[in-house]
């Protein structure tokens, strides 16, 4: 069975980047390959990543408030290069009003702070699976 392949990444000046470690690190223990991007990347660099791994899903961390238009950003960079079988989740500090703004740009699932990492990892399994 071929190995769920996951980018994560943090999008923008958000310099906090221990949660998407310790997800990346979570999902590797999960039996999923990551490719974490390190921090301060553009959408543009994080969906050309996920072309270049053929990546089925792309986590996104964004703890800086800058969410809305960083997520607009990379689902219209998505849409543009026909990246189609790639899931997109989110993580971080969202508030719930944007959260159904983002669901209609295409993620997937939002996860914020004190989410069990296994749900996490059930959820991706599940849905690629």
């Amino acid at each position: 069975m071929k190995k769920i392949r996951v980018v994560v990444g943090k999008l923008g000046l958000d310099g906090h980047d221990l949660g998407a470690k310790m997800i990346a690190s979570s999902l590797k223990d999960a039996g999923m390959e990551v490719i974490y991007t390190g921090r301060n990347q553009t959408p543009e660099q994080v969906v050309s990543i996920v072309i270049q791994e053929s990546a089925d899903v792309m986590g996104v961390s964004i703890l800086s408030g800058a969410h809305m238009g960083l997520m607009k950003k990379l689902m219209d960079r998505m849409n543009e290069k026909k990246v189609n079988d790639c899931m997109v989740i989110l993580g971080g500090l969202i508030p719930k009003s944007d959260r159904p703004k983002l669901l209609e740009m295409g993620v997937a699932a939002i996860f914020s702070g004190g989410t069990d990492v296994k749900d996490a990892a059930k959820f991706i399994i599940e849905r690629v699976s």
